[in-house]
């Protein structure tokens, strides 16, 4: 790994970290508005494909977040990227409110699938149709693995078991686009012009967040809220720079130590 430089940029998730669904994490709207009181340029990355990202920012507006829609990263945006950079045509398999996202994108006759998390299109029927869109040579691009995510009535399957499905089916190999692939952390970070050495990263997945996160060369901060469970921080080597309760106990660390 670099040398560590000064910190320059903090990476924040958004479901789980700041939020669960319409609650906001207790503190976090001042928490993030101590840390914009600092040099530290902030930028929020997210796996999030169950709506588009102008939905998202309405959401985190509501609950009274200073973001701006230029800040937000996520994994959609990457899988767009993708698709448009390979010319294919997509099976999105995508909740309904990710859609706009893909607005443009071609997807009459299918030659590839695209896969998020989408509960109400997760049935044999709309799954063998992509299962057979594969068997006849077609990409896979999954928009990201997650295992499970955090929602008020209490943990649900991500898009991660889906994808494992079509792949052993098929025998082939998903491009994963979102977190914790090195290429989204990076594409994240370029538009603050830091590298990984002068970045942490705040998330509540150990796995997607931290350790992808530190894969590049960041500090990652675990917090046990949203899908955190016990011994979490065991998961990955080397573990998280630090695991704490919450996000404005992230922010505190960052104030008195990081700068």
């Amino acid at each position: 790994m670099a040398a560590r430089r000064a910190l320059k940029a903090v990476l924040v998730d958004l479901s789980g970290t700041l939020h669960i669904e319409d609650t906001a994490v207790p503190g976090a709207q001042e928490a993030l508005q101590r840390l914009r009181a600092t040099s530290v340029m902030v930028r929020f990355v997210t796996n999030t494909t169950k709506e588009s990202k102008k939905d998202l920012l309405e959401r985190l507006k509501k609950l009274q977040f200073d973001i701006s829609e230029d800040e937000i990263f996520t994994s959609l945006t990457a899988a767009r990227n993708l698709v448009e950079q390979k010319q294919v045509r997509p099976m999105l398999l995508v909740d309904d409110r990710a859609l706009p996202d893909f607005k443009g994108i071609q997807t009459s006759d299918p030659n590839a699938v695209v896969i998020g998390l989408a509960p109400d299109h997760f049935h044999y029927q709309t799954l063998n149709q992509a299962f057979r869109l594969l068997l006849d040579g077609a990409p896979l691009i999954a928009i990201h693995k997650a295992r499970y995510y955090k929602r008020q009535d209490g943990l649900a399957l991500g898009p991660g078991p889906f994808v494992t499905a079509l792949e052993h089916a098929t025998d082939t190999k998903a491009t994963v686009v979102g977190k914790p692939e090195k290429t989204f952390f990076l594409e994240a970070l370029r538009s603050t012009g830091c590298a990984p050495e002068e970045a942490i990263m705040i998330g509540d997945d150990c796995r997607d967040d931290v350790g992808g996160a530190q894969n590049v060369g960041m500090l990652g901060i675990l917090v046990k809220t949203g899908k955190y469970r016990a011994a979490d921080e065991e998961k990955i080597n080397p573990p998280p720079y630090l695991t704490c309760d919450s996000f404005p106990h992230a922010v505190d660390h960052i104030l008195q130590h990081l700068l």
